[in-house]
């Protein structure tokens, strides 16, 4: 069965705060992290996929384990708050279940604890930031094994509109960004297939939507900096509705937007 969510927070395509490139607003530390009517069946599908696929859901350079050991101290301080208990090392989770808190495997301890997807990118050689470490259990058509390593330009290729100068434009925002002003940003997604977990390659193209077969996927990330190793976090918290429950103009708007990119 499809995992949806009843309504999206917000319409990309119909904000204009949101509906440009890079699309970067201030992000309330409070509101990071969310649990929505979603949590129970996304965490079932990140425990099905961590416990069966690891080698495609997780990757770390050894040169990001201490960012990671960061994250995972980062976000364990917020969990109480947002309805986690820990009982001798474990954690009960907002649906029950229990997570061994395991700080020798940070991102996956963290990927069976909330929703959102993690990856952590660090200055290259040159500069430019890389993708040094993720926990993807939903990825939008892209594949972590073969991104790890790369840099903003490498990550985005092959995405038409990252240029050159989109590039240069987020590698400066990446430079900027400080730990006491985090940034976020949404996008939407056509989607045919409902399945969270969606890798491909470079070049393998998606199929779109229409009728019956028709899903808005829109992604909510944000960006911070950690304050001890310096590492970029973007997080994505993945929402999913079928088209037909969108509001008629909100869904017209959505097609207009389609077609005329």
């Amino acid at each position: 069965m499809p995992i949806l969510h009843d309504t999206l927070p917000f319409h990309v395509w119909m904000d204009p705060r949101l509906n440009r490139l890079p699309g970067m607003s201030p992000l309330d530390m409070d509101d990071w992290l969310r649990i929505d009517e979603a949590y129970g069946p996304q965490m079932a599908e990140r425990e099905r996929l961590i416990a069966t696929h690891p080698e495609l859901v997780h990757a770390l350079l050894p040169r990001a384990g201490e960012a990671a050991r960061e994250l995972h101290e980062m976000i364990a301080a917020r969990l109480p708050a947002m309805g986690f208990e820990q009982h001798d090392g474990t954690w009960i989770c907002p649906d029950g279940r229990r997570v061994i808190d395991d700080p020798k495997a940070p991102l996956l301890t963290l990927g069976r604890l909330v929703q959102e997807d993690l990856c952590l990118l660090q200055p290259g050689p040159d500069g430019s930031h890389v993708l040094t470490g993720a926990i993807l259990c939903f990825p939008a058509s892209w594949t972590l094994s073969q991104k790890i390593g790369r840099n903003l330009l490498g990550i985005h290729t092959p995405v038409d509109v990252y240029d050159d100068n989109i590039a240069a434009r987020v590698q400066r925002l990446f430079d900027a960004i400080r730990p006491e002003r985090p940034l976020w940003r949404a996008n939407a997604l056509d989607y045919a297939d409902p399945a969270l977990f969606q890798p491909r390659r470079e070049g393998e193209v998606k199929p779109t939507g229409s009728g019956e077969k028709a899903y808005i996927r829109s992604e909510r990330q944000c960006l911070l900096r950690l304050p001890q190793t310096g590492a970029v976090v973007f997080s994505i918290h993945t929402y999913q509705v079928h088209r037909a429950s969108l509001a008629p103009d909100v869904e017209a708007a959505f097609r207009a937007r389609a077609h005329s990119a």
